[in-house]
């Protein structure tokens, strides 16, 4: 039998075969990260200082503060455990199939149809805070590790987030340097003293790292974007570019390639399979948050006390990767709690509805808010403060919640998820759902 007819032998996941816990905390996390993503769709410079945009006080800055504390990386750290996780259900199903070499056929052209999903997401739909593309190149190096033991998955993610504090720290102690520095030279300068040229270059150093974004800055980015669609998309290639590379290799590998790996090891645990004691999952909760929320209230509070000075955000920052890890760990304890409770179970199925159409949602969103925010759509762009963004989340989490149901009626997959199995496994798949 030919390499094509093997691969399209065999099949996505069937209804019967998925985990519903997976699909429920899969549309919790879809829903999340909008909280967070918001910011940068519809503000400028202001993602995690409100001080440049959007308002920094009164419930803007409670806004913030909640964010900060409860979200900020954590629906992102939650939606990477389960990336990881479904990596283990792929692979570890199509080998009980039998696929074995074609097991690596699949995972990795499912993988590449990925990153071409991301990309298009960011050039075409215009969302330069896409995480597909990320997902997708970090993806490329997790099938050596779908038989590791759970010992090495943690081990390796602990390297991998031990490498991203020390550059966190490093990058703090550079901050500082620039500061003391500026400082000092700014005395000398003071004095009369004729400054040479690498004290004048760290002096401008310092005169940036002060400087917020000017209003001129703000207003020039304002009229880009609302400008026609081509302006916008040729506009913000630079901010893509930096995105997926600079960002790319600075943050991602120890952000999203160790959450990846903790996903990994927590699926083979069965964490997520809501087979664990409801004591398994309080204390897990009351740990994540415990610790968790301790270090982002002083970091939060940090920020706040500087007036979000660039040098404290950097201090604060050194700590980041841990509060995050917890907090998360913290939201994965309350989902499992909700999810093995049954409470509200018209709201656990649309959640679990959210999950299985979790590509076709955020390219959704994606497109939506480009519209919403662009001259060639409402041009909202920079026109509301911070809090008001959450009229547009909430708008979102009613149509995806009520929606996402009505369309699993009908048909077996989303949109983009019916597009991408097809690809994958290199034949049409059913759409309708028969009688």
């Amino acid at each position: 039998m030919s390499n094509q007819k093997l691969v399209e032998s065999f099949q996505p996941t069937l209804q019967k075969d998925r985990i519903n816990s997976l699909d429920v905390i899969r549309g919790i996390a879809l829903l999340g990260i909008l909280l967070m993503n918001i910011n940068g769709m519809g503000l400028p410079f202001a993602y995690s200082d409100p001080s440049v945009a959007g308002g920094a006080e009164g419930l803007n800055l409670k806004v913030w503060i909640m964010n900060n504390m409860l979200f900020e990386g954590t629906m992102r750290g939650l939606f990477t455990l389960l990336f990881g996780a479904s990596v283990i259900l792929l692979t570890s199903g199509l080998e009980k199939k039998g696929a074995g070499i074609m097991t690596a056929d699949i995972y990795y052209r499912r993988t590449l149809w990925l990153l071409l999903f991301g990309i298009v997401n960011v050039y075409i739909f215009l969302w330069h805070g896409d995480i597909l593309y990320p997902y997708a190149l970090l993806g490329l190096t997790l099938f050596p590790f779908r038989n590791a033991s759970v010992k090495t998955l943690f081990t390796c993610a602990g390297a991998l987030l031990l490498v991203g504090a020390l550059w966190y720290i490093s990058d703090y102690h550079n901050e500082l340097n620039i500061q003391n520095d500026g400082i000092e030279i700014q005395k000398l300068k003071d004095t009369g003293v004729t400054l040479s040229t690498e004290q004048e270059s760290k002096l401008t150093a310092w005169t940036k790292q002060k400087a917020k974004h000017t209003e001129e800055e703000i207003k020039e980015d304002i009229d880009a974007k609302q400008k026609g669609y081509f302006s916008v998309m040729l506009y913000k290639v630079k901010q893509n570019q930096f995105m997926q590379t600079t960002l790319m290799y600075r943050l991602w590998p120890w952000d999203i390639l160790s959450f990846m790996l903790i996903g990994m090891a927590f699926f083979k645990l069965r964490i997520f399979h809501a087979e664990k004691s409801m004591k398994f999952y309080f204390t897990l909760m009351t740990i994540g948050y415990l610790v968790g929320l301790s270090i982002n209230y002083f970091e939060t509070k940090m920020i706040i006390d500087s007036n979000f000075d660039a040098v404290i955000i950097a201090k604060a920052d050194q700590t980041y990767d841990l509060g995050r890890l917890f907090t998360t760990l913290g939201h994965v304890g309350l989902a499992m709690l909700f999810i093995k409770s049954g409470i509200l179970p018209f709201l656990q199925k649309a959640l679990a509805a959210v999950g299985k159409m979790t590509l076709s949602n955020y390219l959704f969103t994606a497109i939506v808010t480009t519209i919403i925010f662009y001259g060639f759509g409402f041009g909202l762009y920079g026109k509301l403060e911070r809090y008001e963004l959450y009229y547009i989340v909430a708008g979102f989490w009613i149509f995806q919640l009520i929606v996402s149901p009505i369309w699993l009626k009908y048909f077996k997959y989303g949109p983009a998820e019916w597009l991408w199995r097809s690809l994958t496994y290199q034949k049409i798949q059913d759409f309708r759902r028969r009688e």
